[in-house]
């Protein structure tokens, strides 16, 4: 195993095959990163969304795919120019990756792609203990997708944050009160089947205990062009207290708790999980400083 890897992969002290997936998982998309920075890519688009606040901002939950956005509008924009960079990237590492494109069926904002791997393989690449092979089967995949927004909501800021392992690279990003506005959006907003995501839940509460402060005007831009808000007035703190209020009341807390589980090392903390959890939760969130907006107060 390359040395780099190695150390990578002791700082996970994985104990469970789950725990071997996970890391795994997380370091192909740190050489993913890595991949990106060293083509350019960077240079064109910044990463957001659950894996950035994970990788970047210490988000302490895993995370299974990799967000960016253009800083401007392209149409013409696409993952394909970076597939073999990425292949290159992460194979040089001692891991064998496919990479495809997905062909639209219809006209979206989104180009996707995905990084594919045989998870027993590179299992057994990163030399993981032979009594956590028995569980996972031969053909048996570990796919991590790659999204990017060609249309972006104006309105957000990006900072450059220094990873430091395998090697030393730079990683263009959303600003956390950018990155909570998209978060904000994913509650409010995304329906996936007609079910609310567990996992959107536990980041808006990450959020209102580590970094509280929220660009309302981000997300009016982003709720604007998903529909999600289209009221003639501004999008005010007092109207998002009533939103958030709303979801909290429709919200089925065992189902959103079966949605994070797998993805949270600490299972007491959604033990807490609550509508009246979610309601303090709420009360903490802040506005970006600089922002005029009105109270807000959870009820």
């Amino acid at each position: 195993m390359n040395d780099a890897i190695r150390g990578m992969l002791d700082s996970y002290h994985c104990s469970t095959s789950d725990d071997y997936v996970n890391a795994l998982r997380e370091i192909i998309q740190e050489l993913a990163l890595l991949g990106l920075w060293r083509s350019k890519f960077f240079e064109h688009a910044a990463f957001y969304g659950d894996t950035a606040l994970r990788i970047l901002y210490g988000l302490d939950r895993y995370s299974e795919d990799l967000d960016f956005s253009l800083l401007a509008p392209n149409p013409e924009f696409t993952l394909k120019n970076y597939g073999d960079a990425l292949r290159q990237e992460i194979g040089s590492f001692g891991f064998h990756v496919d990479f495809a494109t997905k062909e639209k069926a219809k006209l979206t904002n989104i180009d996707s792609a995905s990084i594919k791997a045989n998870t027993l393989k590179q299992m057994i690449q990163i030399e993981a203990d032979s009594s956590q092979l028995a569980g996972i089967h031969q053909g048996q995949s570990l796919k991590i997708k790659l999204e990017v927004d060609i249309d972006p909501p104006g309105g957000f800021t990006t900072e450059s944050r220094y990873q430091f392992r395998p090697i030393p690279y730079a990683v263009r990003v959303y600003c956390l009160p950018d990155l909570f506005a998209g978060k904000m959006h994913a509650v409010l907003c995304r329906k996936w089947k007609s079910r609310q995501k567990g996992r959107d839940w536990y980041d808006l509460v990450w959020y209102a205990g580590h970094h509280p402060q929220l660009n309302l005007n981000h997300l009016e831009i982003r709720m604007r062009q998903s529909g999600g808000y289209t009221g003639q007035a501004s999008l005010s703190w007092e109207t998002l207290q009533k939103m958030l209020n709303e979801a909290i009341e429709q919200v089925d807390i065992e189902q959103i708790r079966t949605d994070v589980t797998p993805f949270v090392r600490d299972q007491r903390q959604l033990e807490l999980w609550s509508k009246e959890f979610f309601t303090q939760a709420i009360a903490k969130i802040k506005p970006e400083q600089g922002v005029p907006v009105l109270a807000f107060r959870a009820t």
